[in-house]
């Protein structure tokens, strides 16, 4: 998989961050039930990526982008410090796994957030691996908008 993209900047992407910069990078990082949303503008061929762990700040602690809210509008400060416009963004939307089985499901209330937030600001999702009960590696090139994903395996064998 990285061979694909291996002559350029490589980025990980840790949980509770986001990363964008105007310089071709590509950028991997590993979900379960938390999301990814990336942002790319179709104009300035310039991307960035985040990954939450939960939809809502509940107004206590720090507002991180651990939370879904704030890892969206601070993705978007920075992709439009780009100098990039709303109009020009399609967005790729990925992970919300529910891995834990039980009923409180945070991988898919993750996913509900990223596509809402999407759908109210306008811009549109052009592809999307939501859901299940599998994990994912993403890489994301910040280029061109590819993205590689693979579903990590559930066997502990």
């Amino acid at each position: 998989m990285n061979a694909i993209i291996k002559d350029i900047d490589q980025h990980y992407l840790y949980p509770s961050t986001l990363y964008a910069e105007q310089e071709r990078c590509s950028i991997t990082t590993v979900l379960g039930s938390c999301i990814s949303v990336c942002l790319y503008d179709t104009k300035l061929k310039i991307g960035g990526m985040n990954h939450y762990m939960l939809p809502l700040w509940n107004g206590e602690g720090l507002a991180t982008p651990r939370y879904g809210n704030i890892a969206m509008e601070k993705l978007l400060e920075k992709i439009f410090s780009m100098r990039s416009y709303r109009k020009n963004i399609i967005a790729k939307v990925f992970g919300g796994a529910n891995q834990s089985f039980g009923s409180i499901d945070i991988g898919g209330r993750n996913a509900q957030f990223a596509l809402d937030f999407l759908e109210q600001e306008k811009i549109p999702v052009i592809a999307q691996s939501i859901g299940g009960h599998i994990g994912r590696k993403i890489i994301f090139d910040t280029y061109n908008s590819d993205v590689f994903m693979k579903y990590l395996s559930s066997d502990k064998s």
